[in-house]
């Protein structure tokens, strides 16, 4: 059974950074898709980054320049670096994996950008 276990999440000022992590377990091999999707009250769940098995990588316009997605094989372990944090960031962070036709969530993480 596939699981995955977000960490990093937060409060920060406006301006700061957070690291997020999120480690599978029960996957056999890399090749399997990762994400990170964010949502708040009200509002449909949106992708904020995603890397393929080979790192490729995409993400929505209003985190370009800003967050980083990365993956560590070995470990299946992904990670978003957030720098130059906004209050408009704030949200609920879910890790996704997507292996073949099936996706799999984490349980979220709050981040919270104020002052």
């Amino acid at each position: 059974q596939v699981q995955l276990v977000e960490s990093g999440g937060g409060l920060v000022q406006p301006g700061g950074s957070l690291k997020l992590s999120c480690t599978a377990s029960g996957i056999i091999g890399r090749f399997y898709d990762m994400g990170w999707y964010r949502q708040v009250p009200g509002k449909q769940r949106e992708l904020v980054a995603r890397i393929t098995d080979g790192g490729s990588t995409n993400y929505a316009d209003s985190v370009k320049g800003r967050f980083t997605i990365s993956r560590d094989n070995d470990k299946k372990t992904a990670y978003l670096q957030m720098d130059s944090l906004k209050p408009e960031d704030t949200a609920v962070y879910y890790c996704l994996v997507r292996l073949g036709i099936r996706d799999y969530w984490g349980q979220g993480t709050q981040v919270t950008v104020s002052s």
